[in-house]
């Protein structure tokens, strides 16, 4: 079960938080604070570890999105692996994708760059999005599922938050390229759409 955000949920004033200055007039609205991130993402470490078994994982990050909740998902992992009788051998490996413009799907994942992913071939993978080789078993790990319309009905077997249909940027998550740097996930503002636009 994982933490549901209302489609009336208001967020957070802008100035409750520190926000880089040059971003304050492109943003409406902190949605999910850092530090409740954070706190899901530990929390999330341990309902993992607690599946895996005794399986050795390969943890896939999707790049540049999934970068920030990837790198602190694995130190919390590692601290789970350092501090307990049970511990998981653990590989890392990278996969970058690209399905927006702007605020708009395009319909279509490209990927972009990477390496032969066949090396993944009778692994368990933790995070993943495609699975087109033969993997022993794959878990999907995902911050955030969006309640939309367009949604096929899939769901991750680990979920940080469930969210209406907003679109949302920071932690890592962009809007062409731009807001990467925030702590916080925010809704953009159209002032923040229209000066960033593609």
């Amino acid at each position: 079960m994982s933490p549901h955000i209302g489609d009336d949920e208001k967020g957070y004033d802008l100035d409750l938080f520190c926000i880089p200055k040059h971003y304050v007039d492109d943003l409406e609205k902190v949605y999910i604070p850092h530090g409740l991130i954070m706190d899901r993402t530990e929390r999330l470490a341990r309902d993992i570890m607690k599946s895996m078994g005794e399986h050795h994982i390969v943890a896939l990050c999707v790049l540049k999105g999934g970068y920030k909740f990837f790198a602190d998902l694995l130190d919390y992992i590692k601290a789970l692996n350092r501090n307990s009788d049970k511990s998981i051998p653990m590989t890392v490996d990278f996969i970058r994708l690209k399905s927006y413009c702007n605020d708009e799907s395009t319909g279509e994942i490209k990927v972009i760059g990477g390496d032969d992913l066949s090396t993944l071939t009778g692994k368990v993978c933790l995070l993943l999005l495609i699975s087109i080789f033969n993997f022993l078993l794959v878990l999907i790990d995902s911050l955030l599922v969006k309640r939309t319309p367009r949604s096929v009905g899939y769901r991750p077997d680990f979920v940080g938050f469930e969210v209406p249909d907003k679109f949302v940027v920071g932690y890592a998550l962009d809007y062409n390229e731009y807001f990467r740097d925030l702590n916080h996930i925010c809704v953009i503002s159209e002032t923040g759409k229209q000066k960033y636009k593609a």
